[in-house]
């Protein structure tokens, strides 16, 4: 065989390989290879993400925005084109890969805003993996075998990235034909679709990579409504709410110890629940039982969970338009329940065993104003699950603090992080307080329920706690879920079929956003159920009206759940922009309200698509839609105009 003995650029003598049409595929034809590569991983793509899955319309959705950059290629790539090749191959299945776990964790289309919480999730990368099923790996195989060539062929010989040119004509007139058709397939699939309200549906009309594209160039700079513009009359109008003469249960826990009690990842369907004979909870359930139990109440975070549930809940303010409340508002001089009792003389604290940093929570409760937090630093790595300390060392070590302060004299605000029942539910075996069937071992649905029976065995002995040391008798306390544990599409076909067991229906998407909320003041709040819709946005308002606070300088978006009955909650993240809860059901926009979907509110799961004009039985109206995108703008208008908190305050 004949070797082509030549001098090689740096001039050096050696043997020098071209790769040859005979060769490789990938390295004859790049553009038809990676074509086909392409389409490959934006078909497994469409497969996770879309309902429809993937058709022929995804071939033309797709394959213009790579054959765009193929053809800049072609022209501009005199060397090393492979290399070029093979870059926009790893870029894109990057991009397809990231689509695709962020869709698994959030529900909604993952963009280049999440480059800001790139920390946040390698902090939590356990999660990530728990919810990658092998067959995703598919789409790097192609990568790794031309690595893998690569790697051993230039172990053996020198080998050079520049793929055979192409034919003059072909350059001359192939690709620009392809280049101008390209363009125009990408222009005609996304123009027509800007005004899409759900990200979901936006991105399946558009197609992923040109959905990437456009909201990379989209000029998304929201006009904001001017602060003089925004009142509490126009946010109650838009809510439908009216102020009753005379508000039930006023003040009637005014002077006692506010504790509020955060559950990690705690959903309704676990009040109550049984598995062959064994109550799940059986201190939520028992707390649910002989004080005020709220079963219509709904989760209002983001993409900073538990953080954002502490925003929402501490200020009655909705999360962002993009990020996490944390990162977006924190910088601001934020209204807040915290001060509105240190106004009327409580001392404040917050607990949670992660260190401050995570989600940025040092300039969050500085933001707005507890007197101190206590964090890993404080907790220690006692007893270690997930991210810090277990509930149980958390409870006991918080026990210690709230005896100090009901010892000041001062009553106390106290809002306490659970965190042991985090995603992905793995808690060791010893912490087990219940057994399960073997349908649920190793399987997420077992190891959630696992998780959530251990944070109440832990919530019980806090209570006992309380109840020995004399607070329990003088406080208010208030516990929720902060959100979803068992998201709709992390769900496999074995976990599906355990949630239709537990709920004897389909799960549906307003069971996985239905968190619990418990409020218990003993001696004062007797055995009963409320079933109008609340959210979290709620609680502030509800907690003011118990202790006797007056909210009449303060703006806030919730309502007082113990007087009021109808109910308005715009969502984001986790259900498409644009979706709202009504007091009858859970609508979710498609391109517009028009093709929009509602379902109804513990009733049953199947969705009811809306007649052509907007009307249908359940009254999730177009109004409402409308009112919902408005209290939306009016949140973010309002806290974005707030004054900068001062640098230089202490967090």
């Amino acid at each position: 065989m004949d070797r082509p003995w030549r001098r090689s650029p740096n001039g050096k003598e050696g043997f020098h390989v071209q790769l040859q049409p005979q060769d490789r595929l990938w390295s004859k034809q790049p553009f038809l290879f990676f074509t086909i590569v392409l389409l490959l991983k934006s078909y497994l793509a469409w497969m996770v993400v879309f309902d429809n899955g993937p058709s022929w319309t995804t071939v033309v959705k797709e394959l213009p925005f790579v054959w765009i950059a193929f053809c800049l290629i072609e022209w501009f790539a005199s060397k090393r084109k492979l290399f070029y090749y093979l870059t926009v191959n790893l870029l894109v299945t990057g991009i397809l890969f990231a689509v695709i776990m962020y869709y698994k964790y959030y529900g909604v289309i993952v963009t280049y805003h999440a480059l800001e919480q790139v920390n946040q999730v390698t902090a939590v990368k356990n999660s990530v993996f728990s919810l990658m099923d092998p067959y995703y790996l598919f789409i790097f195989m192609d990568i790794v075998i031309l690595g893998y060539w690569l790697f051993r062929t230039r172990k053996t010989r020198k080998v050079s990235f520049q793929a055979p040119a192409a034919g003059g004509d072909k350059r001359r007139f192939v690709m620009p034909a392809i280049f101008a058709a390209s363009l125009f397939l990408c222009l005609f699939h996304v123009l027509p679709n800007r005004a899409s309200m759900n990200e979901i549906t936006k991105a399946e009309q558009m197609g992923i990579l040109n959905y990437e594209a456009y909201t990379l160039f989209a000029n998304e700079k929201r006009e904001l409504i001017d602060r003089s513009e925004i009142s509490q009359q126009r946010i109650n109008a838009l809510k439908n709410v009216k102020a009753p003469a005379k508000p039930a249960y006023k003040g009637i826990a005014s002077g006692r110890n506010v504790i509020v009690i955060q559950m990690e990842s705690f959903q309704n369907f676990l009040i109550g629940l049984t598995i062959d004979g064994q109550e799940v909870t059986p201190n939520m359930n028992k707390l649910a039982r002989e004080h005020f139990y709220f079963s219509n109440f709904y989760q209002q975070v983001g993409q900073g969970n538990t953080s954002d549930a502490e925003f929402v809940v501490n200020t009655s303010y909705y999360i962002p338009p993009q990020g996490a409340a944390t990162q977006r508002y924190a910088g601001k001089e934020l209204p807040s329940l915290p001060k509105l009792m240190k106004a009327k003389g409580y001392s404040t604290a917050t607990f949670h065993t992660n260190v401050v940093e995570f989600w940025n929570r040092g300039e969050l409760y500085a933001a707005l104003g507890f007197d101190r937090y206590f964090d890993q630093q404080y907790f220690g790595d006692e007893d270690t699950v997930f991210f810090g300390a277990s509930d149980e060392v958390l409870y006991r070590k918080t026990m210690d603090q709230l005896r100090d302060m009901q010892a000041s004299g001062k009553p106390f605000y106290a809002h306490i992080i659970s965190m042991t029942a985090h995603h992905p539910f793995t808690t060791p075996k010893e912490k087990d307080k219940i057994t399960l069937p073997e349908r649920y071992q190793d399987t997420f649905v077992g190891d959630y329920i696992r998780a959530q029976s251990y944070a109440d065995y832990a919530l019980g002995q806090f209570i006992d706690e309380l109840k020995e040391s004399g607070i329990w008798q003088n406080s208010l306390i208030v516990v929720y879920g902060d959100h979803q544990g068992l998201p709709l599409y992390s769900l496999d076909r074995d976990d599906e079929e355990l949630m239709a067991e537990i709920y004897g229906r389909e799960y549906s998407y307003t069971d996985m956003i239905n968190v619990p909320l418990i409020i218990a003041a003993p001696g004062l709040t007797k055995p009963k159920e409320f079933e109008q819709l609340g959210g979290q946005v709620d609680v502030l308002p509800t907690i003011a009206n118990l202790t006797g606070i007056s909210l009449k300088n303060y703006i806030h978006f919730g309502q007082d759940l113990l007087n009021h009955d109808y109910n308005l909650l715009p969502q984001r993240y986790y259900l498409p922009t644009g979706s709202f809860m009504s007091s009858k059901a859970l609508f979710m926009p498609g391109s517009g309200f028009e093709d929009g979907k509602e379902y109804p509110l513990a009733v049953e799961s199947e969705e009811r698509p809306l007649a052509g004009n907007g009307s249908q039985e359940l009254g999730a109206t177009e109004e409402e839609y409308a009112r919902a995108l408005k209290l939306l703008d009016l949140s973010d208008s309002y806290v974005s105009q707030l004054p900068d908190r001062n640098p230089e305050e202490k967090e």
